[in-house]
């Protein structure tokens, strides 16, 4: 039910219970008031009557004059009760009237100066009031029928209903205004706290009710701007603090004391493989002895770690600490990376010393020699060429750890034109031509009309092909070395294919690798750094490009090269 109609019911309430009331007082007090004003005026009347019963003088003729100037019933009673005047009554009906010694209104004259009772006549057969007062030849009574009186009294009554209902009709139309009035800035003001309630801060009381109403009016106005003000800024630290903890490196998960996951960043979620929505039991993070005993140890307030662990083959360091609510946090830093570069770094330290040891053996081996022995010209020029053949093995390996050095490290950037892949594949082609020829391998060069050109740095690009040719040539007996371009919605590929022994599908993923050999004694001894492969895969990386190979044992080894840019 609406608040206005509840006030105005309320009032009505009120109001009829009042008119109710007043009404019945009023009926009440003027039937009493009624009452006593026909006994008083019967009184005055029977006074008047006895001042003219005198000794002397016909009380019946007396009684009948004064009941027919006042209108009613008249009677004269002597001290023994004896009826001896009446204004309705003569003749023998006087005569056979009761004695009226034992009426009410006569024994209550007799010891007061006004006696009077109500009650149904003996000879009218009617109720009727009657007053009777003492006087010195007995008692002058007068009466009236209560039914004019009762006329009168319901005449009145209706005259107070008729005011009552006026009364409570006014009342009415008062209530509904009244409610009006103060029900609708309530109304108001309940529409407005909804709206703060649901969020809306920009709805605004209005400030013209009067009295208290008003000054609430004001006071939610005020609330409704500080709350305003008080969530902007909320919302403001809440989205820094969601931006700083999503571009966390670390992983963190948020566990409240009911063992429920209610915050998690991006690197959290990829590292323990949690669910997309939130929040979620904790029960659903990873199934990990020392994650469990971390977790358990911040939720009885204890700080865990750093310890670490192993989840699906990531190594992560774990810190767990507890909240004051009595939940707990989980820091996961990836030390997956950090521990790959340690393993690459161990084995590049081992490739390394390994690649330099056989040279450098080999060098000091026929150095001792030359320096302990004299021997012929023909064994010492055999021991110098060698030692220089080892030594130039060594600069190559020294050169390439150079350029893939400065290449890894950025301080290499290419600076791409467009050149013709024709001039470039020959600069390339040229240093390996004498041994290709020696191994009966001819290198053929296949430029498609389409792809004449290519966008690239020349000398990165001289490299390359070099690169992939000289293994080419390398590892191929029979048959022959094709470089070729073509055009494809990728860009430029420029492609080295050979017929050599190939690649076994285990191999293939790692021959980008720093060292990695598929024949280790083969390559070695016929020169390979096992860098070239590497050096060529950075080189094209850094024009945007990739690089992909496609072998099987027996039937050869395609190195694919992409140059995006335009050529």
């Amino acid at each position: 039910m609406r608040l206005t109609q509840r006030l105005l019911l309320g009032s009505l309430l009120v109001v009829t219970v009042l008119v109710v009331v007043v009404v019945a007082v009023i009926d009440w007090r003027l039937y009493r008031r009624m009452g006593e004003e026909s006994a008083a005026q019967l009184a005055r009347e029977a006074r008047l009557v006895a001042t003219q019963w005198t000794a002397g003088v016909d009380a019946d003729a007396v009684a009948d004059a004064a009941g027919a100037a006042l209108g009613h019933r008249v009677t004269l009673i002597d001290h023994g009760g004896r009826v001896v005047g009446d204004s309705e009554f003569d003749g023998v009906a006087l005569a056979s009237l009761e004695n009226h010694a034992r009426r009410p209104e006569v024994l209550a004259a007799a010891s007061v100066p006004v006696g009077a009772a109500r009650r149904v006549s003996a000879s009218a057969g009617d109720e009727e009031l009657y007053v009777a007062v003492r006087t010195p030849l007995g008692f002058s009574r007068a009466s009236v029928s209560t039914r004019q009186a009762e006329e009168i009294f319901a005449r009145a009554r209706r005259d107070v209903y008729l005011a009552g209902a006026l009364a409570l009709l006014a009342a009415t139309a008062l209530a509904y205004l009244f409610s009006r009035a103060v029900s609708r800035p309530i109304v108001e003001l309940r529409d407005v706290a909804r709206a703060m309630a649901a969020g809306d801060l920009a709805r605004r009381p209005s400030l013209s009710a009067p009295g208290e109403v008003g000054d609430l009016a004001l006071a939610l106005h005020r609330l409704s701007e500080q709350l305003g003000s008080r969530l902007a800024r909320l919302q403001a630290e809440e989205s820094l603090l969601k931006e700083l903890f999503d571009a966390l490196n670390e992983g963190a998960v948020a566990v409240n004391a009911a063992r429920e996951v209610v915050r998690i960043n991006d690197v959290g979620r990829r590292l323990v493989h949690a669910p997309p929505t939130l929040p979620f039991p904790a029960d659903h993070l990873p199934r990990d002895r020392v994650l469990r005993e971390a977790l358990d140890a911040a939720l009885g307030g204890e700080v865990a770690g750093p310890v670490e662990v192993t989840l699906d083959g990531d190594t992560l360091s774990l810190t767990a600490r507890p909240l004051t609510d009595g939940g707990a946090v989980l820091a996961f830093f990836d030390l997956t990376p950090l521990r790959r570069l340690e393993t690459v770094r161990r084995d590049f330290v081992a490739n390394v010393s390994h690649e330099l040891r056989t040279p450098l053996t080999v060098i000091s081996g026929f150095a001792e020699t030359l320096a302990d022995e004299v021997a012929p010209p023909d064994r010492t020029h055999a021991f110098a060429n060698t030692i220089l053949a080892n030594t130039r093995r060594m600069q190559r390996i020294v050169d390439d750890l150079l350029d893939l050095s400065r290449i890894e490290s950025g301080g290499w950037v290419p600076n791409p034109i467009t050149v013709s892949v024709a001039d470039i594949a020959a600069d390339a082609i040229a240093p390996c031509a004498p041994i290709a020829e020696a191994k009966g391998v001819p290198v053929e060069l296949r430029v498609a009309d389409d792809a004449r050109t290519v966008y690239a740095d020349p000398t990165a690009l001289r490299q390359v092909l070099g690169n992939l040719v000289e293994n080419a040539v390398r590892h191929t007996a029979a048959g022959q070395v094709v470089v070729s371009s073509e055009r494809t919605a990728e860009g430029v590929v420029l492609a080295v294919r050979d017929t050599g022994v190939g690649i076994a599908p285990e191999h293939l993923p790692r021959i980008f690798e720093r060292f990695y050999r598929v024949d280790t004694g083969r390559a070695r001894s016929s020169g390979g750094t096992g860098l070239g492969l590497a050096i060529v895969r950075h080189l094209v990386e850094a024009h945007g490009g990739r690089v992909r190979a496609a072998s099987a044992p027996g039937q050869g080894t395609t190195i694919s090269c992409v140059f995006p840019g335009r050529g």
